[in-house]
């Protein structure tokens, strides 16, 4: 976690106390995060006697950090007192986290209204914005940790809505080297496997399409001791028939891979509608 200035220093935070606190206020900018919430956050079920002097002793080094490295204008206090806690007065876009769901939310509308090129760039640039997993580099309390296996999830969901916009762009080459990397960091994502298995298919590559479905078998049985979703082995014996005559880059052919896979119900669903 760091803090980037408006002429673009970065001031890394570390995993002091001071920087949890900071982490959890940014997590909830613009709301009042309370003070019992923060002093969970820090020692869980056993404060010390002393945490309440202890947390403003944190709120008070971090309100000289900001001032120190000028961080914010002198008349302006970001950090505020705001009973029963304290708030991080910080707009949409000076923070990671919010301008992430700002994109995400303007991603999702672009795909619902039929806009794949902008929701592949929107939800692009809202990707980007990681730069690996959420408030890493600081300790975490269960509070922040809900927060941040809250921003993995919609990550996980960018990077779906992503996908699903290449996909209707026609991007399928483009799209097999991420998704191969994805069922590598999340091998038991099936929809991930799915995914990779239409996108080769797309490509003319059936063989490895059929290997990527015997790769997710073999994870699953091991690892859960299941077959894999009966999505997944609709769209695998779908693959199975014989190529049809029409060329397999088809529009018709592309949705029957999109039907026995479940994505056009999915599309429906987002309120895309079937191609």
């Amino acid at each position: 976690m760091e803090i980037i200035t408006d002429s673009g220093t970065s001031i890394p935070l570390g995993t002091s106390k001071i920087s949890q606190v900071l982490a959890l206020l940014v997590a909830r900018a613009g709301e009042v995060v309370s003070v019992d919430t923060l002093v969970e956050e820090l020692w869980g079920d056993r404060p010390p006697k002393s945490a309440l002097t202890t947390l403003q002793t944190y709120v008070y080094h971090a309100r000289r950090m900001f001032a120190q490295n000028r961080l914010t204008d002198s008349d302006r206090n970001v950090l505020l007192t705001r009973p029963p806690g304290y708030l991080l007065d910080a707009s949409v876009d000076e923070t990671d986290a919010t301008r992430f769901q700002r994109l995400l939310r303007q991603g999702t509308e672009s795909l619902h209204a039929e806009r794949w090129e902008e929701a592949s760039e929107q939800l692009r640039d809202a990707l980007a914005l990681f730069r690996g997993s959420a408030f890493a580099s600081v300790s975490m309390g269960t509070v922040l940790s809900a927060h941040a296996a809250n921003l993995e999830e919609l990550r996980t969901r960018a990077i779906e809505l992503r996908i699903e916009a290449q996909a209707r762009l026609g991007r399928h080459r483009e799209m097999v080297p991420e998704l191969q990397s994805l069922v590598i960091a999340r091998p038991l994502n099936e929809w991930f496997y799915g995914q990779l298995m239409v996108a080769l298919h797309r490509c003319g590559r059936r063989a490895e399409a059929l290997e990527v479905y015997q790769r997710l078998r073999r994870v699953v049985r091991d690892e859960l001791g299941v077959e894999p979703s009966a999505e997944v082995q609709r769209l695998h014996r779908v693959m199975l028939e014989p190529v049809p005559q029409r060329a397999p880059e088809t529009a018709a052919s592309f949705r029957e891979l999109r039907i026995a896979y479940g994505l056009e119900d999915r599309l429906v669903e987002l309120g895309a509608g079937p191609g």
